[in-house]
């Protein structure tokens, strides 16, 4: 047993409430003696540890330690379900400033991700702008040390609830569609921004559309040069890949249900649907095996492809294992279970498209040739758009 493990059981010890610790050390899910308000509140304690991303430096809120160190910690915490809050900054914000962000930068963000003080969304998706998101229309303009933004985006997780965003707009429409976007963090609370919620098909809001009417963002709050906002957002869209990947990624385990484990039972009482059931499980295993091997860059999507997929057949055999059941619901008493396969439907389409995830495979991971594109290298100002 390591130093760093027995100082994880220490603190758990002195600072995880008991009856997250009796319940636990019970076998019982955390959820029974643990409201998320609850959670929300104790988080601060969870997040001055550095536990919360202990290989990151101290000054920005870890501990500085190694890989192979951060997965003992976290095998230690791991009976306790002490989930990461604030993940879009965390996955999504950070890995940016990590690799373009000045140290300033690093000093003012950082920390207050990490302590969730800050909550973070993404500013990417547009209405004319998914999957080919580069070609987006958000402009901004330099004014002195502050740019104007002005756009739209669409489909941005949380937005309702997040102080700052990640964002990407156009600031030369007179070079190729890459080359002329530039990275900025923009304050959500800043005058100018309107955020409309969209309601999910199960009612929840998650989703949101951005308005930005010239919306002023200081030019400390730039990352990276201006023009240079596509190569700062690949670490933005790797991160997200990852958190998205599944079991074994470092980010979510899964968005929307339950996991195959759930479903192991013996009651199963036809040999077909027991049959199915322990063939996810086994895929699940082989996809956390997988993706611990996997933390960041093209070969994130591998995982982003397959958990969308494997996720929704999940959700699918556990509504069928309900049988007449799963139909049989009305107004707001929706099952969870019903409530998971149906949020499961957006898994292949959020963090990235299965079809663009798959291209990322096959020209950045198994080096084929990218897809014929007739406006190659044309100014953006020049290519047709939706």
């Amino acid at each position: 047993m390591s130093v760093a493990t027995d100082d994880a059981r220490a603190w758990v010890e002195a600072n995880v409430p008991a009856a997250w610790r009796e319940a636990a050390a019970a076998g019982r899910p955390i959820r029974e003696v643990r409201t998320f308000a609850a959670y929300e509140a104790w988080y601060p304690t969870f997040a001055a540890s550095g536990y919360v991303v202990p290989t990151w430096p101290k000054q920005y809120g870890g501990l500085d330690v190694d890989v192979a160190t951060a997965r003992e910690i976290e095998a230690v915490l791991a009976p306790y379900a002490l989930g990461r809050l604030n993940p879009l900054g965390l996955n999504l914000c950070a890995p940016a400033l990590f690799a373009h962000g000045t140290e300033a930068q690093r000093l003012r963000f950082l920390p207050r991700i990490v302590d969730n003080t800050e909550k973070w969304c993404q500013l990417f998706s547009e209405p004319g702008a998914g999957s080919d998101l580069a070609s987006l229309s958000t402009r901004a303009v330099r004014d002195g040390d502050e740019w104007v933004l002005d756009g739209q985006k669409v489909w941005t997780t949380w937005a309702h609830v997040s102080d700052y965003a990640v964002c990407l707009a156009r600031t030369n429409p007179d070079v190729p569609k890459r080359k002329g976007i530039t990275y900025f963090l923009v304050d959500l609370h800043a005058p100018g921004v309107t955020v409309r919620p969209l309601r999910h098909l199960t009612g929840e809001i998650d989703f949101n559309e951005v308005f930005l009417d010239r919306v002023r963002v200081p030019d400390f709050q730039r990352v990276g040069a201006a023009g240079d906002g596509w190569k700062v957002a690949a670490a933005t869209l790797s991160g997200e890949r990852q958190m998205v990947s599944g079991a074994g990624s470092g980010g979510v385990d899964r968005i929307g249900g339950a996991g195959a484990d759930t479903l192991l039972s013996p009651s199963i009482a036809q040999p077909v649907l027991r049959q199915r059931v322990t063939a996810l499980w086994a895929e699940e295993q082989v996809r956390a095996w997988t993706n611990q091997r996997v933390r960041g860059g093209p070969l994130t999507s591998i995982g982003k492809v397959h958990q969308g997929d494997l996720n929704q057949r999940i959700q699918l055999a556990a509504v069928d294992r309900m049988g007449a059941r799963a139909t049989a619901w009305q107004g707001e008493h929706l099952d969870r279970t019903v409530r998971g396969m149906l949020r499961s439907r957006a898994n292949t389409i959020e963090g990235g498209t299965t079809e663009v995830n798959k291209n990322v495979i096959g020209e950045r991971v198994l080096g084929l040739p990218r897809e014929p594109d007739p406006y190659d290298g044309a100014p953006w100002k020049d290519v047709p758009r939706s």
